[in-house]
């Protein structure tokens, strides 16, 4: 399952020969034939300052002080500034400048130069570019490379519409030709926390995880997604968790509990007094070729560390893709129930609408900032590693499925849908009618029903369709827009202008749309009465 997108691939290794503070960043792979770039680079001890006021802010769990240790001693001790009473505004401003310090120390002339123009040429082929960072100094897993943004008012780089963000690691085994899914079927594994081992609880946790994973499934199952089926393990020793996995041919491996970080990639409990580490537990998932690995537990991103040294590819992530593993998302830091419920859903709803593992991931992070804030940590912890030679497939794509109506379409010929259609406020002769329920919008094509003639319209934009929905208990159809473009859809409703982007949302007669950019033409979705 090799990468057919376009994808940039970047390296970060220390040059102990130059200095401790040295450092080389190099292209390993291009979309194009770009030649040796490479970049040195020395990490200042300002950007070890922002690094610490980041920490003392955000750590929930712990300061991870750890990182370079070699000199960070002699820096001059910071002004505390995690007090209570700190503005929303200070905040913002420490995740914004760590962000622009890390994006700058990264994106340094030929690197910079090749991360653009591989962007022009994913833009060119109507795809995000794939971006995948590969950091080979185990001091600088810790940092949050995710909220990189290359200036004020830009998109960190893991919520950007034109990259889709994630995490890699060298050395690793060659993938198999991995078997092709049509069904989320992902395997619960809830662990005990040692301290804390009551079975009551971990029912009613698995309980409400079932229950955000197969909704997820089921409303997508409506729409043009697919279902998700859970089976579910509570506290079960290494034995059972390998005679399961072997049991059906699972695709996400899903576990909820308590991890640390350790050798051998890191450890999860099981039981109270029962773990499996990373080593181990790539044996029975190569062997059963899951797909994705998720780890709602603490810390299993993060890389082992003895005697204040961080130890090379000792992570849970890392090493799960070290021996074959596609994809593992793990947590870079504490999350809380509510905020990992999030994430969870809109992931999983997202895998459902056959979105690419890394999409989203971007689109459930996009979640999280939305509902947490940006000045909050909750957006930056969920960290996605990819095999290099994964293509971040979980399902076959929507294209390439024999075309079927929903089960509750009304665009089949048994049932009538609302009378709608889409016009422009500014040509008014310009108008569609949608009276076979759905329709695929874009520019100029013959596939397309809807065609808009303007430069940031995608070829295929959006569809929209029509399909029964539940309301006080009656079946009233519903019309929806399902976006699928580069830069979103923009829809006007009660709180003004809103930018939808690879997700589903009702219309309401009336509503106001723009395709593609603000500066577009304005529409006006009606429903005839």
């Amino acid at each position: 399952m090799a990468v057919s997108d376009p994808c940039l691939n970047l390296a970060i290794a220390r040059l102990p020969t130059i200095g401790n503070q040295s450092f080389a960043i190099w292209v390993v792979n291009a979309p194009y034939v770009a030649g040796s770039i490479l970049n040195d680079c020395f990490w200042s001890p300002e950007l070890t300052r922002s690094w610490q006021s980041w920490q003392e802010m955000f750590a929930l769990d712990r300061l991870i002080d750890n990182t370079f240790p070699a000199f960070i001693d002699t820096l001059p001790p910071l002004a505390s500034s995690a007090s209570g009473g700190q503005s929303n505004n200070y905040s913002s401003r420490l995740m914004q400048d760590l962000g622009i310090n890390l994006w700058n120390w990264l994106f340094q002339s030929s690197i910079l130069n090749t991360l653009e123009h591989s962007i022009g040429i994913a833009n060119g082929k109507d795809k995000p570019l794939k971006l995948r960072l590969d950091i080979r100094d185990p001091d600088l897993i810790a940092l949050p490379w995710e909220i990189m943004q290359s200036q004020p008012g830009k998109p960190s780089i893991s919520l950007s519409p034109q990259l889709l963000f994630s995490r890699t690691t060298n050395n690793v085994e060659s993938l198999p030709t991995l078997p092709v899914s049509q069904t989320l079927k992902v395997l619960l594994a809830i662990g005990a926390n040692p301290a804390s081992a009551q079975y009551l609880h971990l029912e009613q946790e698995a309980e409400i995880l079932v229950k955000a994973l197969t909704s997820s499934g089921d409303n997508n199952s409506k729409g043009l997604g697919v279902k998700c089926e859970v089976d579910t393990l509570l506290q079960p020793t290494p034995e059972q968790l390998i005679t399961q996995l072997e049991t059906k041919n699972y695709n996400i491996f899903f576990y909820a509990g308590h991890g640390l970080s350790a050798p051998d990639g890191g450890l999860i409990y099981l039981q109270p007094n029962r773990t499996i580490n990373g080593t181990e537990l790539a044996q029975v998932l190569t062997r059963c070729q899951v797909k994705l690995c998720v780890f709602n537990a603490c810390w299993l991103a993060q890389p082992a560390i003895v005697n204040r040294q961080a130890l090379q590819n000792s992570s849970l992530a890392e090493v799960l893709i070290h021996h074959g593993v596609p994809a593992v998302l793990g947590m870079r830091d504490q999350i809380t129930d509510e905020e990992a419920l999030t994430f969870i859903q809109t992931f999983a709803q997202a895998l459902a609408a056959r979105h690419s593992i890394d999409r989203a991931c971007a689109i459930a992070r996009q979640q999280l900032l939305t509902l947490y804030k940006f000045n909050f940590p909750a957006w930056t912890l969920p960290i996605l590693y990819l095999h290099p030679e994964f293509d971040g497939e979980l399902l076959r794509p929507a294209q390439e499925e024999v075309t079927q109506l929903p089960e509750n379409s009304l665009s089949g010929i048994r049932s009538r849908p609302l009378k709608a259609s889409l016009r422009s406020l500014s040509v008014p002769k310009k108008a569609w009618s949608l009276q076979t329920g759905f329709a695929l919008l874009g520019r100029i094509n013959e596939n397309n029903d809807i065609a808009i003639e303007e430069p940031w319209i995608s070829k295929q934009h959006a569809k929209i369709f029509c399909r029964n929905e539940k309301k006080d208990g009656k079946t009233v159809p519903t019309y929806f827009i399902s976006d699928n473009s580069r830069f979103g859809t923009l829809i006007f409703d009660r709180d003004g202008w809103q930018n939808i982007h690879r997700q589903e949302v009702p219309l309401r007669s009336g509503m106001q749309i723009k395709f593609g950019c603000s500066q577009g033409e304005t529409f006006e979705f009606i429903v005839e009465t």
